[in-house]
Formats: structure tokens, C-alpha cells, sequence
């Protein structure tokens, strides 16, 4: 593995950056010594498997030394670095792609080599969409502060959760016979001709799997063709039905009597159909208009028809089926909720997902859902993208996506706001984008407001869920960013240069 040293400019201020700070979730100090090796796998290991870091070879930790005290160099054990350099490469299943190395040109302060010239490496480790174990080694996750090696059940929980395993790929012991539905012969009639018996079909077609002799459908077969795919899943701990609330004002109040407007409404159904019910179900009752019982007016919802139909179109396709929780679909007065069970696959954020797209987390679901007539994706990456440029050009805030990891079914939630995007909203969503968080005085510069309309304007975007309070900010010193930024917070070292060292 190669070492790129860092040019002084960049080398001097990121030292000036890590010798005041501790370890975090994405940031390891290590002195290179002989057992150093062992930790610095695991380290790497729980990086890739979590949001990814920063692993930086030959400084103290905080809690050891301060200062420049905590320059030891890494020519404290050259054989151990070049040690680890080598099982970067073989140590690890799957291999972990995207590994750096960079060097920054340090004399050390302490250590034997004080005084002489030396080098501080950093090993920057991207977050990898697949789920990594250190050979003969155990996998690893990463803390707050520290590794955790996990079991062999988190272990198949973390590779469904990272969307390397699926659960809509899985055999389960549901009878051929209810499938032979008409959704499997509208299917079958726009595939074209299938040959065989219906076990033999399914098979050629990777809808089915032999076990134990026996020809059992994929739970992918039973979500496409089954009349009811959620009844009969609830047998294997499953759900797979759309529960449609509309509210009365803006928040779900608890209690003995929730002020839901209409009983709530469950879509069941084939996939195909049930996403044509929902995304109708919804439609109508937004093309009716909400009477505001504060006010008797009625509000009207200007969200692009599209825009709704590709957010329950991927809440459908790309949630995680193994999890007992149906798709909700939640109306308020300004805002729809599309909560989705399961997290954002692969390397995907909240952060990411306007660039990156969807990543297909059940691939036969994706992919015989477009052999259908009028099938409702396409699966061809660009859905998200579109949801994002439709509401720009609706002039409404963009799609907020938000990752629920504390509920006691994890789960994904893209909030469609009708509401009109002030002109100021774009200036300061590309200020949080590039300096990662924005102050009351930088809204006033920016809007050309003063400071109470900037304040005012702030905490209506934090009241909407468009801005969170950086933690640990006094009022008067208080700043915002956007949840995405919050949920996946920005490496110490980013932006970081490229391989010709220049930065981007």
C-alpha cells in the first residue's frame, strides 16, 4: 500500500487539528508498537463496518499525553508499521477497498527518535457498503470511543441492515398454489412465454429455491404474486402491508384518542397493486384538501404527483422485509411522512442520498417489478434524483430524509414539506452544505435580514425539522445544521486531497 506525504500547508494545519482532540466514533490515535498491529486491524475493521475514520499511527492518546507530547512518530517501530501495511491487504474478508495512507512530516516530540525527523500516518478508512471480519479475527463495529466485536446473530443482522443480505431473496414455506393469482398471470403474459410446470417457471426465473427436495417460493415470489403476501408472511415474523393516517393539524398526538381526521386505511395486496392502491389513496385524499379546524380554511397540497408516487414507490421496494413493521404513510396538514422499515443500504446517507440515489436493497423485488404492464419503477437509479428536482421546481423544500435508529424497529423516513421554499432557504442550504453548519449572524448576511427576522427564520426551519442545534452551544452562541449533517457527522480530516496531494 502506498504512501502519499501531504504538502506542508495541509500537513501543518491538520496537526494543528489532531493534537488538542480525543478519540470519537471516526477518530483513533495509536503509538506504533509491537501489539499496536492487532488493535489497529480491529480499528480498521469497525471504521469500514460503521461510518468509516481516521486511524493516526504514532501519536498518544489524549488520555496518555497532551500536547506535542503526544508525537511519537511512527519511526518509533517502523517493522510494525510495515507489519500492518501488509495485513491491510490480506487480513481482511472481503477485502476492504479505498484504504489510504498519507504522511505528515512531524519530528517527534517524545519517544527515541525525539528531535529527529519523523512522520505521523494517517489510514483513512472509507464506510464500506459491505460488512468486513478480520480473518481468524472476529468482526467489529465502532463506539463512540472504542471497538466491539459482534456476534455471529449481529453479524447477519449488520449485513441485512447494510443491504448484503436480503431478506426478499430468502425460500419460505408458503404453499406454489397462492401464487397462481392473476398478478402472476398478468406477469407471466408480459414476460413472455414460460415453459414447465409453475415450480419449474419460478425456478428458471430465480423465484424459487429446492430445499430439502421440496420447491419452496423466495419471499420475493410471495410479495409479487400472493393476494395477500402480508397475511401470509406474518407466519415468518413479517409484514408486508401500507397503513395510510391522515391527522388532523401537524403532530400525531398520543393517547386513548390520537387525532387521526379518518380511521387509519391498510393497502394490502400484490406489490404492483398495492403500490397503484396506496399511491391513488393518497392522491385523492390530497386532491380534497384539508379543512384546518383552527382556522376553517382549507389548505391545499402542491406536492408533484410524481414526486409522492416515487416516495412510496421506494419505501415499497427497498425496505428491509425481514422486520415486522408495516410502511407508513402519514398526512398532516403540512407535510406527508413516508416511514419505511429498515436503514439506508450500502454507503448511503441522508447526506448522500440526493447524489447517490437508491441502492436496491431486494434486487428481485426491483427487478421482476418492471416485468409487470405499467410497472411502477423503472430501475434505473434516477427516482430519487427526480423527487429532489421536481420539488425544486415546485419551488417547495427539497425531500428530507431522516434515519430512525433509536425506534424499536429501525426505520427510514422522507418528509415532503408543502410548503414554499423561501428565496433565503437555498443560500443557506448551500452554506450548511459547505461549512457545515450556519449562526444567526451568517443568516443576516446572507438574507440580508436582520437579526431578529433571522432569528425568527431559524426556528421556524428547526420547528419544520429542516435544522437541528449543534449540541453543547450556549443561545447566544447557538448554530444550526441540517439533520443529515447531525446523523453523519463530517470527518475532522475533510476535506481531504486527493492522490496528487492537491485538495478538493
Amino acid at each position: 500500500m502506498n504512501v502519499t506525504d501531504l504538502p506542508p500547508p495541509l500537513a501543518d494545519t491538520l496537526l494543528r487539528q489532531l493534537v488538542p482532540r480525543g478519540e470519537t466514533r471516526r477518530l483513533e490515535f495509536k503509538r506504533v508498537s509491537g501489539k499496536m498491529v492487532g488493535k489497529a486491524l480491529e480499528t480498521v475493521c469497525a471504521f469500514a463496518n460503521t461510518q468509516g475514520g481516521t486511524l493516526v499511527l504514532g501519536m498518544a492518546d489524549l488520555k496518555d499525553f497532551q500536547g506535542p507530547a503526544r508525537l511519537f512518530g511512527v519511526e518509533e517501530n517502523p517493522e510494525a508499521v510495515d507489519e500492518l501495511r501488509r495485513k491491510l491487504l490480506t487480513e481482511f474478508q472481503p477485502a476492504i477497498d479505498g484504504l489510504r495512507l498519507q504522511r505528515i512530516a512531524s519530528p517527534p516530540h517524545n519517544g527515541p527518535a525525539k528531535g529527529q525527523a519523523g512522520s505521523v500516518l494517517l489510514l483513512q478508512v472509507p464506510r464500506s457498503p459491505r460488512v468486513h471480519s478480520i480473518v481468524n479475527g472476529g468482526t467489529y463495529t465502532r463506539l463512540d470511543k472504542a471497538n466491539r466485536m459482534l456476534s455471529a446473530g449481529e453479524v447477519t443482522a449488520l449485513s441485512y441492515q447494510r443491504g448484503e443480505r436480503s431478506a426478499s431473496g430468502e425460500p419460505v414455506a408458503v404453499p406454489l398454489a397462492r401464487l397462481q393469482t392473476g398478478a402472476w398471470q398478468r406477469f407471466a403474459a408480459q414476460r413472455g412465454p414460460l415453459t414447465g410446470s409453475f415450480a419449474e417457471q419460478l425456478l428458471r426465473i430465480g423465484l424459487a429455491d429446492e430445499v430439502d427436495g421440496a420447491v419452496l417460493p423466495r419471499r420475493a415470489a410471495v410479495l409479487l404474486f400472493a393476494e395477500e403476501p402480508g397475511s401470509l408472511l406474518a407466519a415468518f415474523d413479517s409484514r408486508a402491508d401500507i397503513r395510510v393516517m391522515v391527522y388532523d393539524g401537524k403532530h400525531a398526538v398520543a393517547g386513548a384518542t390520537p387525532n387521526l381526521r379518518k380511521p387509519a386505511k391498510t393497502v394490502r395486496g400484490p406489490l404492483v397493486d398495492q403500490i397503484d392502491a396506496a399511491v391513488r389513496l393518497v392522491l385523492d385524499e390530497l386532491a380534497q384538501g384539508l379543512t384546518l379546524s383552527s382556522s376553517g380554511f382549507r389548505t391545499l397540497h402542491a406536492y408533484p404527483a410524481r414526486v409522492v408516487k416515487e416516495a412510496i414507490v421506494n419505501a415499497v421496494i427497498h425496505r428491509d422485509y425481514r422486520l415486522n413493521r408495516d410502511i407508513f404513510v402519514r398526512i398532516f396538514d403540512d407535510r406527508i411522512e413516508v416511514e419505511s422499515p429498515g436503514l439506508l443500504p450500502g454507503t448511503i446517507t441522508p447526506a448522500t442520498i440526493a447524489r447517490a440515489g437508491s441502492k436496491a436493497r431486494n434486487p428481485l423485488v426491483a427487478v421482476n417489478l418492471r416485468e409487470f404492464p405499467n410497472p411502477p419503477n423503472i430501475d434505473a437509479g434516477e427516482g430519487v434524483p427526480m423527487m429532489f428536482a421536481e420539488m425544486a421546481q415546485a419551488e417547495l423544500y427539497p425531500p428530507q430524509y431522516r434515519q430512525n435508529t433509536d425506534a424499536a424497529v429501525e426505520s427510514v423516513t422522507v418528509t415532503l414539506f408543502n410548503l414554499k421554499r423561501p428565496s433565503a432557504w437555498d443560500e443557506v442550504s448551500d452554506w450548511i452544505d459547505r461549512e457545515g453548519s450556519i449562526a444567526n449572524a451568517d443568516v443576516v448576511r446572507i438574507a440580508t435580514v436582520d437579526t431578529l427576522k433571522a432569528s425568527k427564520m431559524l426556528i421556524g426551519w428547526r420547528e419544520q425539522g429542516l435544522l437541528v442545534a449543534l449540541p453543547g452551544r450556549a443561545k447566544r452562541n447557538m448554530a444550526y445544521t441540517k439533520p443529515s449533517a447531525a446523523d453523519q457527522p463530517v470527518s475532522l480530516l475533510s476535506p481531504l486531497e486527493d492522490n496528487n496531494g492537491e485538495v478538493d
